[in-house]
């Protein structure tokens, strides 16, 4: 087993129609996608879509049922070719942290740096600790460490060896709230410091959005699109991917120009690659920020109900067609339920799908 001392920078993870499976039938199905160097990725879908399956797959603890995952173009798994776990300089952190609670802080850290010379081994713990905010912490005991405390001793762990790529398998998932949105931030910045590409398994859409640089989303074992948090929100290429992340209605539309569509809303105008023919029968996206209160409107709508988000209210509007849809407004325009209130519609991106 050879542990690199020096930094070998991962170049590219590629997964060519990758199939996972048990007894035969496959949990993960033709899942291609690539990771550069330096970047973070993040498989994200519900839970059971295969995720974690296809994680552990990359890892080197599933076989494939077909194609192949190659790190730097050398194949590490396919249907004839399995490198062992610990020989592929893959890191991982899991949901449950499993810090060793018999040893120190710095002992946990040192744990994979055994082949290391003592003195090179104990000037990564220091640095590590400084890194992730936990000087003076290395005589301490995990128990006695909070859970974010524990999160990012995990990490520095995992990257301590320097591997070439971490894997990250729903490590959130354990923390409160307020915590997670602290710490997710904070770990991105540590990876980046370390310019270390990165993999992460959750099904929280604020996480994915806030640590990963490219999405891969997951459904039934199929991945619908990988892209950039922005892409897959603004422009989702499957139904599936249009529902899931983010709030937003279906509204029923037809086509009535290269760059228009009626609706509901009226005839909206707006950026537009549909390759629906004219008077084509869609159904159109409609997000909670494409339609904010404006008091000045004529279009209006009836609020059915209401959710107070601190910053903003979402209502939910009935329009006089019967549909209902989510309606954006700023936390000083507080109505009540059953209240008629003025829209304003932005639609800049259409999308749209074949109406179902």
């Amino acid at each position: 087993m050879t542990l690199l001392s020096s930094h070998s920078m991962l170049k590219e993870l590629t997964l060519t129609n990758v199939s996972v499976g048990y007894d035969g039938g496959a949990v993960v199905k033709n899942a291609s996608f690539q990771l550069m160097e330096g970047q973070i990725g993040c498989l994200l879908g519900p839970s059971g879509c295969g995720k974690s399956t296809l994680l552990r797959a990359i890892a080197g603890f599933e076989s494939l049922m077909t194609g192949e995952i190659c790190v730097d173009d050398q194949v590490i798994s396919s249907q004839t070719i399995s490198v062992n776990p610990e020989h592929r300089h893959i890191g991982m952190v899991f949901q449950d942290i499993a810090l060793f609670p018999h040893l120190t802080i710095a002992q946990n850290i040192a744990f994979g740096l055994s082949a290391w010379p003592k003195e090179v081994a104990q000037q990564r713990v220091m640095y590590l600790l400084d890194l992730v905010g936990l000087t003076g912490f290395q005589a301490r005991y995990p128990h006695s460490l909070s859970g974010g405390q524990q999160q990012r001793v995990a990490l520095a762990r995992a990257i301590a060896p320097k591997p070439k790529l971490l894997l990250m398998d729903e490590p959130f998932s354990g923390l409160d709230a307020k915590l997670r949105e602290e710490l997710v931030p904070d770990i991105r910045a540590i990876l980046q410091h370390e310019k270390m590409s990165a993999l992460l398994v959750t099904h929280d859409q604020m996480e994915a959005f806030a640590m990963a640089d490219q999405v891969s989303v997951m459904d039934a074992g199929v991945i619908h699109q990988t892209g950039s948090p922005y892409q897959i929100y603004h422009r989702p290429e499957t139904r599936f991917v249009a529902s899931f992340i983010g709030h937003g209605d279906f509204l029923p539309a037809t086509v009535c120009g290269p760059d228009c569509v009626h609706s509901d809303l009226g005839n909206i105008r707006g950026e537009l690659h549909h390759g629906f023919a004219d008077h084509a029968l869609v159904d159109l996206l409609v997000r909670p920020d494409d339609i904010l209160h404006d008091d000045d409107s004529e279009f209006v709508g009836v609020i059915v109900s209401k959710w107070f988000r601190g910053s903003h209210f979402l209502y939910r509007v009935k329009l006089s067609s019967g549909k209902v849809v989510y309606c954006f407004a700023s936390s000083h325009h507080n109505h009540a339920v059953g209240q008629e209130i003025g829209l304003s519609v932005h639609l800049d991106h259409l999308v749209m799908f074949q109406r179902q």
